[in-house]
């Protein structure tokens, strides 16, 4: 055999092994839903021993795994927030064998267009724009949930699928770009029912209350921590039945449903938060998380 020929031969042939050894290793992740699409909600699978040490990141925001009971798998539960722009993103994944040996996961993961509704709302002008004496107040909310958001429960909170926190019909509201008062634009980051004010609240999962209070364009607020950066959040609440610090099951009483806040009239905006992003909670509530935890 030539110098040539044999040259050409093992060339091939590590190309061919680094390509298995790639296809190796995206089998070795699996994201549900396989489709993503700005908004998405994901869960990721990722086929490592229990002893491993997974770290990892996607779209510049932390993975947290947790491992499987199986101890052959592990889980993340992400997503991609409803203002992704779409193509192709690194999803991030490495595992520290206790070998002390290391392998790449890394995967390409392609975001594709999520297509939401434009809409024009009214409400009362303070809310568009609000009166000097209001800013303090605005201001210091968000610094208050800055904090908030900052320090979720190391561990995950959550058990099971996630439930709908109000027996009431849903809008096919979430990602809907809008105007109020033909002024301000801004993204719908959460999902409305058409809940009649004094209407129950449940938690959609078990966590930690971490906060229960009247903000000033939330209204009655109620935020639960699920754990590993992932938030829900219950606003507008004619009352509030928890307390920051709280634990909480699986549809335990919340408040009641009302129009405080920023709002055109009485109902529910449920809002599902990762790691600063938001997630659409309709896709959440069909994600079957079950096999998980």
């Amino acid at each position: 055999m030539s110098a040539l020929k044999y040259l050409l031969l093992a060339s091939s042939f590590a190309f061919a092994l680094c390509a298995l050894s790639a296809q190796a290793q995206n089998n070795s992740v699996r994201l549900t839903p396989s489709e993503v699409v700005a908004g998405s909600p994901e869960l990721i699978e990722v086929i490592a021993p229990a002893d491993a040490v997974l770290t990892g990141d996607w779209l510049d925001r932390p993975l947290h795994f947790f491992p499987a009971t199986d101890g052959k798998r592990w889980f993340a539960l992400a997503g991609v927030d409803v203002s992704a722009k779409p193509g192709e993103t690194e999803l991030r994944i490495g595992a520290k064998l206790h070998s002390g040996a290391t392998r790449d996961l890394s995967t390409r993961v392609k975001i594709l267009a999520g297509h939401y509704k434009s809409g024009r709302l009214s409400v009362a002008p303070k809310f568009v724009e609000p009166p000097p004496e209001a800013m303090a107040e605005i201001k210091a909310e968000v610094e208050l949930k800055k904090r908030i958001f900052a320090s979720s429960a190391e561990d995950p909170l959550w058990s099971g699928n996630f439930r709908v926190p109000v027996t009431a019909e849903p809008t096919d509201s979430f990602g809907t770009r809008r105007t109020f008062n033909g002024k301000l634009a801004s993204i719908h980051q959460g999902m409305d029912f058409r809940a009649a004010t004094g209407t129950v609240i449940h938690a959609g999962n078990s966590g930690t209350i971490v906060l229960a209070r009247k903000l000033y364009y939330e209204g009655n607020c109620v935020v639960v921590d699920h754990g590993l950066g992932l938030y829900t959040l219950s606003m507008h609440l004619s009352r509030i039945d928890v307390k920051e610090g709280q634990q909480v099951e699986k549809d335990q009483l919340l408040g009641l449903s009302g129009a405080t806040g920023r709002v055109t009239g009485p109902h529910l905006h449920w809002a599902v938060r990762w790691e600063g992003a938001y997630l659409d909670p309709a896709k959440l509530l069909k994600l079957d998380l079950s096999r998980v935890r």
